[in-house]
């Protein structure tokens, strides 16, 4: 391999710090091109890649297998954001790894600040300090039955922050986390930690739908549902159904609840944020380190 690709765009708001702009420079022959805005169609995403060897992208733009069949000049995708597998991802990763192309996501960037969020809305709906109070009288964290339903990164930052508080505190995951059960986690399946938990909070790869009908049954009322994953993990009709139920509330921060419709927004204890949990000056330093480490070994 050469010590640098004939250029390096950055398709869409990557928001990659000007720092990390500049040491991308030193792997491009050509200027680095910075788009701050999504492309409109795939049109204009095409003349935004032109002919350059490697590309930047967020999660917020597509590169279907549509696009990196007409793109047979590009060796490099990295990925501004996370990637799990090829089914949540926003780029073709299995087809563009058949072509020779080198896709790599990042990972762990963001998670301090989701965890900072959860426990923060926790304390204020628990205690009353906000417009809301879960019920009559407050309530700490102490011996709440919290479930958490994805046990990667921030599941497992989240359940190591929740542990000295006192909670009791359950998971799902697709595999059992042995080393955290020795911490005091206990593993249930879906169903018993819907029926078991006070509050459960989701952790889900973006395009799984984990919850429907039946499990916001099993789950009941007098209930608290988080989610910060990207996208909704649960079929919205459902959701909504359940949390007209008495004494029900739902927390989203602004990726979690960006899919919801309005009016699901508008309901009375639905909680929406703005604001992404997972966004603050140090992930954004972190995931320019990350791309950064990314592209550099492509050459190592």
């Amino acid at each position: 391999m050469g010590v640098k690709f004939n250029k390096i765009v950055c398709v869409d708001h990557t928001k990659l710090e000007d720092w990390a702009i500049e040491e991308l420079q030193k792997y491009s022959e050509a200027e680095v091109e910075v788009f701050k805005d999504s492309p409109e169609s795939e049109k204009e995403l095409l003349e935004r890649i032109g002919e350059a060897e490697a590309i930047i992208v967020s999660w917020k733009t597509q590169i279907p297998q549509s696009i990196i069949e007409k793109c047979s000049h590009l060796k490099y995708i990295g990925m501004a954001c996370s990637l799990y597998d090829d089914e949540s991802a926003n780029v073709a990763v299995d087809f563009a790894r058949e072509k020779g192309i080198i896709v790599k996501g990042i990972f762990d960037y963001g998670d301090p600040g989701v965890i900072e969020f959860i426990i923060s809305e926790l304390i204020q709906l628990l205690h009353g300090f906000g417009e809301n109070q879960w019920r009559k009288m407050p309530v700490e964290l102490t011996d709440r039955k919290i479930g958490i339903i994805g046990l990667g990164t921030t599941g497992q930052l989240l359940a190591e922050a929740l542990l000295p508080l006192g909670a009791d505190v359950y998971y799902y995951s697709r595999s059992r986390k042995k080393e955290f059960e020795a911490k005091g986690l206990q593993y249930l399946s879906l169903e018993e930690l819907l029926k078991t938990s006070e509050i459960i909070t989701l952790h889900l790869p973006k395009n799984t739908k984990l919850l429907s009908e039946k499990e916001f049954e099993a789950f009941g009322s007098g209930k608290i549902l988080i989610n910060t994953s990207l996208g909704l993990p649960f079929e919205e009709k459902a959701f909504v159904n359940w949390i007209k139920a008495e004494g029900n509330f739902a927390i989203f921060d602004g990726d979690g609840g960006a899919s919801l419709s309005e009016d699901t927004k508008g309901i009375n204890r639905v909680i929406s944020h703005k604001k992404s949990a997972g966004w603050s000056a140090e992930t954004q330093r972190r995931l320019s380190e990350k791309v950064l480490e990314n592209l550099k070994a492509y050459f190592n």
